[in-house]
């Protein structure tokens, strides 16, 4: 099997966030970095243990600078056989999938190209689906189990009151979440190898943005908490005309 692994990275979730530039630019000084715990400990994993269990090899893939290199090291360390790396800045996820998707047609063979349900930063979901749309390929949400038989795969996704079980043919992409894989440690083996697996630089394609970012801001301050006697309906029935917020 010819299995290839989305990457991201994202910041680590006791960063603290900033904007630059009047709030156009995320501030990226002083922040710590990890590969995206999605990515990482159920797409990657179930994508090892396939390779376990019935051959082939695992590629990662990431879109960025070699500035990210280190989360890409992270992959090979986990068990990944090569790495690629789209050499751009990242800007829209539209742009991520179309420069996963012409990897994907000019190299050809891979049987599931997998990504984490969702990056931690964004929580957005949509890249998957979007590289799916390119390549004209099945595309499978959220699902937390995964098993293949020749050419034909089954898997688990959860929906409302139960779970629905579905059945496709490869190739295919799905997002995987949690329950898909268990996280591996990547020991001192794997990380002496890593720096010996080859890392795949190519150019990004051509692409115009069809959606820019205007600016970004933080969530406002959380207020305190209100304490309402729970004989006093009337102030509670009020609060909550008046000052609770639906979001």
């Amino acid at each position: 099997m010819k299995l290839l692994v989305c990457l991201s990275k994202v910041p680590d979730t006791t960063t603290k966030i900033t904007f630059a530039e009047e709030g156009k630019r995320f501030d990226e000084n002083g922040v710590t970095f990890i590969l995206n715990p999605y990515d990482e400990w159920y797409a990657l994993v179930r994508a090892l243990e396939l390779k376990e269990a019935h051959g082939g090899t695992v590629t990662v893939i990431h879109v960025g600078p070699s500035a990210n290199d280190a989360v890409i090291r992270k992959g090979l360390a986990i068990g990944a056989d090569d790495a690629v790396r789209i050499d751009a800045t990242q800007s829209s996820s539209l742009f991520i999938a179309k420069q996963i998707s012409a990897f994907v047609e000019a190299e050809k063979g891979y049987d599931i190209i997998f990504t984490g349900k969702e990056t931690i930063n964004y929580n957005r979901s949509e890249v998957g689906a979007m590289i799916a749309e390119y390549l004209d390929q099945p595309f499978i949400s959220f699902a937390n189990h995964l098993e293949i038989n020749g050419s034909t795969a089954t898997l688990d996704r959860e929906i409302d009151g139960g779970t629905e079980v579905v059945e496709v043919e490869t190739p295919f992409v799905v997002s995987a979440a949690k329950g898909m894989a268990e996280q591996r440690i990547p020991n001192m083996k794997g990380i002496m190898m890593a720096n010996k697996k080859p890392i795949k630089v190519v150019p990004p394609v051509p692409f115009d943005e069809i959606a820019v970012p205007v600016f970004y801001e933080l969530p406002p301050a959380k207020s305190g908490v209100k304490l309402i006697d729970a004989d006093n309906i009337e102030e509670l029935v009020r609060l909550l005309h008046e000052e609770a917020k639906v979001i």
